[in-house]
C-alpha cells in the first residue's frame, strides 16, 4: 500500500517534487516538496483505496473506536469516506469556533465519553493535529490515536506529537515516496539525496546546493 499510494500521488500531481526551484511555507522555510491530498479527491478509485485503507488501519489499530472526527478542512472528505464505510458516526473539528450562532468548535453529536479517532490527510508539524486532540479533550472525548495520509516524517512534528501522547500512523510516509520517486524517474539520485538531507534539517538551507556546488 505505501508504495502503491506514493506512486498514485506522484502521478495525479498530488504530491510535487521540486528540488530545484524549492516552495516556502507560511514560516518562511523553503522545501522541496508539496503535498496537497485534496487531489485525490478528484479519482473516485484512488479516494476510495485511501478510505478502505483508513478504515483498515483504524479497525485494526483503534478497534474500540466509536466514532471518526475530521480535521477542518482537508481530513474532513477522508474521515467521512472512511467512516461511512466503518458505518461509525463522524464529526469534524474546526480549526477556531464559530463567531456566529452556537460558535460551535466541533460541528456533529459527540457525547462525552466517545473513543475517537482523528483523521488528518497530511502530518507536518504536528501542531494541527495536536490542537484537534485538544478540542476534543475539552469536550470529554477519550482521543485514541490518528490515521492520516501521508506524512513528512519530521523530527519536529514527531515531537509534538509525542509530547502530546499521539499515537499515529500513515498509509505512506517521505521515504516510501523518494525512494519511489527515485525508481520511477521523477528524481535523479542527486535530487533525492538533496530531498533526505532536507528532512534532516528543513530549516537548515545547505540542501539547495547541490553536490557540484559544495565541491567547488
Amino acid at each position: 500500500m505505501k508504495q502503491w499510494l506514493a506512486e498514485e500521488l506522484l502521478k495525479i500531481e498530488a504530491v510535487s517534487l521540486s528540488p530545484n526551484e524549492p516552495y516556502t511555507w507560511t514560516s518562511g522555510i523553503k522545501s522541496p516538496i508539496y503535498c496537497d491530498n485534496r487531489l485525490t479527491l478528484s479519482y473516485p478509485a484512488l479516494r476510495k483505496a485511501i478510505a478502505r485503507g483508513l478504515a483498515d488501519m483504524i479497525r485494526k489499530k483503534y478497534p474500540e473506536a466509536d466514532i471518526v472526527a475530521g480535521t477542518a478542512t482537508a481530513g474532513i472528505a477522508h474521515a467521512a469516506l472512511a467512516a461511512d464505510m466503518m458505518e461509525l458516526p463522524m464529526i469534524y473539528v474546526r480549526s477556531s469556533s464559530k463567531s456566529h450562532g452556537k460558535e460551535n468548535r466541533i460541528e456533529g453529536e459527540m457525547q462525552s465519553g466517545r473513543k475517537v479517532v482523528i483523521v488528518e490527510d497530511l502530518i507536518s508539524t504536528g501542531g494541527s493535529v495536536v490542537k484537534v486532540k485538544d478540542a476534543l479533550l475539552e469536550n470529554g472525548a477519550e482521543v485514541l490515536g490518528t490515521a492520516a495520509i501521508f506524512t513528512y516524517g519530521l523530527q519536529k512534528g514527531e515531537g509534538q506529537l509525542h509530547g502530546a501522547g499521539m499515537e499515529w500512523d500513515t498509509l505512506t510516509d517521505y521515504g516510501t515516496l523518494i525512494d519511489t520517486a527515485l525508481h520511477k524517474n521523477y528524481l535523479s539520485q542527486n535530487e533525492a539525496e538533496r530531498l533526505h538531507r532536507w528532512k534532516q534539517n528543513p530549516e537548515d538551507e545547505s540542501w539547495l546546493q547541490t553536490d557540484e556546488a559544495s565541491s567547488s
